[in-house]
């Protein structure tokens, strides 16, 4: 989840005592230990939001009791609390790193073009949190289906937590068929595009930039599993409302992207032959994006449930052989709360 700049593949040594003008590679070893301090950070931000979740489980205030009451012991299933913790910081450090990439990869005033390699230490470090939050976000939610299912062995419990979290159509319970599987691809694919940045002399830049276009699928996939799947945005009111307006700022910033392009090789020019027929099909679709997410706010149909809709669910508090832990739960006796 790197810039698809490749311009600043070096950097200015620090300190007064260096030669004039040094550089020194940049390498993952170096981002790694920069990335500390960005990723304490991430660790806070996920503390601060358990201790919500937590306090708000313990109210009754929260929506997840709605859709799962039997999951509000706070105390019993603190592990799913943290997984959504590790879900909502992953998300915004993802959203952290599109923005700053974005803003990297179009024209940049003199004053911010000073501040350039900063803010790809920033996009790289941003990036690389990101993607150890999302898999601690995943192995978390492993964690749980483990605790959870405690009629079976240990290693049925290990193989089953494993194929429904990192299996695609491993988990077969109702929203989780869809929100599952399209979170995976999100992981899958935030690793191999976030790590290439580092192999990309092997690879050649031009394949890099290619490949590394595609960052804005993952986030994409990792707003709709959110969308999808989280419970806490499940009904209609402010929370999903939120999560929706912010999307604006990331499709404006990639419309001009692709208006202004650093490169001015990349500018949509006659729609003749496959590279710009492709770019303005690109193009097109981020129009329709925006005008989408415009919308969306505008009419107040974000796709959440109604906040009626939970009174069925209501009625079931603590189901007997509950199978699955996920927004939509499958009794037994195969009815769905």
């Amino acid at each position: 989840m790197v810039s698809d700049d490749t311009a600043a593949v070096t950097e200015p040594l620090p300190g007064p005592s260096r030669p004039s003008g040094g550089e020194r590679r940049v390498t993952l070893r170096r981002d790694i230990r920069a990335a500390g301090l960005d990723f304490g950070v991430s660790l806070l931000v996920t503390a601060a939001v358990f201790a919500l979740l937590y306090a708000r489980i313990r109210s009754g205030a929260s929506d997840t009791v709605k859709v799962m009451p039997f999951m509000k012991d706070a105390d019993t299933f603190w592990m799913y609390w943290l997984s959504q913790a590790f879900g909502w910081s992953a998300l915004l450090w993802a959203y952290g790193t599109v923005v700053v990439g974005l803003l990297l990869a179009g024209p940049r005033p003199g004053r911010f073009a000073r501040s350039h390699a900063a803010m790809e230490r920033l996009h790289r470090t941003t990036s690389l949190s990101a993607i150890v939050l999302i898999f601690a976000h995943a192995l978390m939610f492993a964690a749980e289906l483990v605790r959870y299912e405690t009629k079976l062995s240990w290693t049925t419990r290990f193989g089953k937590a494993f194929v429904d979290t990192f299996v695609p159509g491993g988990y077969s319970s109702g929203t989780g068929e869809i929100a599952i599987p399209i979170g995976q691809a999100a992981l899958y694919t935030a690793i191999p595009l976030g790590l290439l940045f580092y192999w990309r002399h092997r690879i050649g830049a031009r394949a890099w930039r290619a490949l590394h276009r595609f960052v804005i699928v993952v986030y994409v996939l990792s707003v709709w599993h959110t969308l999808l799947y989280g419970t806490n945005v499940w009904y209609d009111g402010w929370p999903r409302t939120t999560l929706w307006a912010l999307q604006l700022p990331v499709a404006a910033l990639f419309l001009h992207r692709l208006l202004r392009p650093l490169r001015r090789g990349e500018r949509p020019g006659k729609p003749t032959g496959t590279r710009q027929l492709v770019r303005w099909a690109v193009l097109l679709a981020a129009v329709a994006t925006l005008v989408a997410l415009c919308a969306v706010l505008l009419s107040g149909r974000d796709g959440g449930r109604a906040r009626s809709s939970a009174s069925a669910a209501g009625a079931h508090d603590q189901p007997l052989g509950v199978s699955v832990v996920g927004p939509r739960v499958e009794t037994a006796e195969g009815l769905d709360l």
